[in-house]
């Protein structure tokens, strides 16, 4: 579904030359898998969420959207930065409908599918406030119902639990996971968290360094299910990838 092939990618410093941030990246993910990217600050996570949107393209390289170049923002993917992107101005019902009335979809449907939404994700008795007087697991339910309004095939998601107490992540994360196995999703998740990471990814992207390379992609196969998080092979692999990232991560 989504491919990068030989992805390069660097800034020009204000200082002169060049910063590379992603180096002759190779990265296939299939429809419906849930992948998780993880590695220390600066090491180019964000940036290869925005090739994935579409939102930057590689110096070289390409970035593939079912077998199409992808060069500019596509109606099929969906992105949650970590600030959520939610409009102050507009109430929790405004926010999650506008990606339909900028498509100048009906009303009525408009006015259903909003619902629904907010009906499904427990927001409906918060459908006339505004993001300033709801909690931050609430805004994350806004910005997840916004973005999954427009019905899209892939989610892409920049840290979204970050700013979240341990108890409300994880029930976000029970959330995400719920939603990619209902409508079939693609995900690919970017956080600092390891075991944020164990838990949701099938597939883990892991950097290691600032060098731009990506230097693993595991397997994991048990990832989604409530058991695996205290077993000996979850914190197995909680091990690995801290020792793969130099401890550079977020407990």
């Amino acid at each position: 579904m989504l491919e990068l092939k030989d992805a390069l990618l660097h800034y020009t410093r204000p200082e002169g030359g060049l910063q590379k941030v992603l180096d002759h990246i190779d990265l296939t993910i299939e429809q419906g898998e849930r992948w998780a990217v993880i590695g220390p600050s600066g090491c180019g996570k964000s940036s290869l969420l925005h090739l994935l949107a579409g939102l930057n393209t590689p110096v070289s390289g390409q970035v593939l959207y079912q077998n199409q170049p992808l060069t500019k923002p596509h109606g099929e993917i969906s992105v949650i930065l970590q600030e959520y992107g939610l409009f102050p101005w507009k109430t929790v019902e405004q926010n999650v409908a506008l990606p339909l009335v900028l498509q100048k979809k009906p009303k009525a449907e408009t006015k259903q599918r909003t619902m629904e939404l907010l009906k499904q994700l427990q927001l409906e008795e918060h459908a006339k406030k505004f993001p300033a007087q709801l909690s931050g697991g609430q805004r994350q339910r806004v910005a997840i119902a916004r973005a999954l309004i427009a019905q899209p095939k892939v989610l892409l998601m920049d840290e979204p639990f970050s700013a979240l107490d341990a108890l409300t992540r994880e029930t976000m994360q029970n959330i995400v996971l719920e939603l990619c196995e209902q409508e079939n999703l693609t995900l690919v998740m970017v956080t600092h968290n390891i075991e944020e990471a164990i838990f949701l990814g099938q597939k883990i992207a892991v950097f290691s360094d600032n060098s731009g390379k990506l230097c693993h992609v595991v397997d994991n196969p048990h990832s989604g299910q409530q058991s695996y998080r205290g077993t000996a092979e979850f914190y197995q692999h909680c091990s690995q990838l801290r020792s793969w990232i130099g401890g550079s991560h977020e407990e």
